[in-house]
């Protein structure tokens, strides 16, 4: 059975994230951004790639491997048109999931197929990081506690070397970003002035959502509210930033 007492194992402790790669479904161009990303969150002492090793397309695998310490997995093809990559990875997650040694997981792939694996880690408390690209289904990425697109995730970086830190390249706001922010400051509780805390925002977001400031090019969800024209942001008086919905 799995550690229920992981907070109490760990205290302060770095969280234990384990990145597992779907290869034959994931590009190794995006591998960099994906280890910036979950570095920020914990450390990454399981790192395994699954795939063929045999075929062609893999081979842009091969050096990254040696190069960031990932074990590759060899899972050769059974049959054509069957998972067997796929399953070999959730065989191991959930072995991993059980021995109860592991705090997150990183999924990169953009394979709805790993839906299930997502919802049940989640089940057990344990948060999932999806990394694929703007073509993986929306179940998938809702089922994720937090999903990054990758190819954002690679701007971010680019605009970081191009522009300075403090005026760092801006993402259209669309619909679906209004929509999430507008339902958790719904949610949060305001003050007589109509201001919310933007760090209840924030968990109100991850709540129903896979949403990442990061997926509009920003590190911090108070850099991207400060770029919405839709709120107005401010200072509070414990040095936390409210924010207030103007339309």
């Amino acid at each position: 059975m799995p550690d229920r007492n992981r907070s109490d194992r760990n205290g302060d402790a770095e969280k234990n994230i384990a990145l597992l790669i779907d290869a034959d479904n994931a590009s190794p161009d995006h591998l960099d951004e994906v280890l910036l990303v979950l570095g920020e969150l914990g450390t990454i002492n399981v790192r395994r790639a699954y795939g063929n090793w045999a075929k062609a397309s893999l081979k842009g695998w091969e050096k990254l491997t040696g190069l960031h310490s990932i074990i590759p997995m060899q899972q050769f093809d059974v049959a054509k048109g069957k998972g067997a990559t796929d399953m070999r990875l959730i065989i191991d997650a959930m072995d991993l999931l059980y021995r109860g040694n592991v705090d997150g997981f990183g999924i990169m792939s953009s394979d709805s197929d790993f839906l299930p694996l997502a919802q049940r880690i989640r089940e057990e408390g344990l948060p999932v990081y999806g990394f694929g690209t703007t073509k993986t289904p929306p179940p998938f990425r809702q089922a994720c506690t937090r999903f990054f697109d990758v190819a954002a995730l690679a701007l971010d970086d680019q605009d970081a070397l191009e522009q300075p830190a403090t005026s760092k390249g801006q993402r259209p706001v669309d619909a679906e970003l209004l929509q999430v922010l507008g339902a958790a400051f719904k949610a949060s509780k305001r003050d007589e002035e109509g201001y919310a805390s933007l760090s209840e925002m924030g968990q109100r977001a991850k709540a129903v959502s896979s949403f990442a400031a990061r997926n509009y090019g920003y590190t911090r969800l108070s850099e991207l509210i400060k770029a919405v024209p839709n709120f107005e942001v401010r200072s509070g008086p414990d040095g936390g930033l409210l924010v207030k919905r103007l339309r």
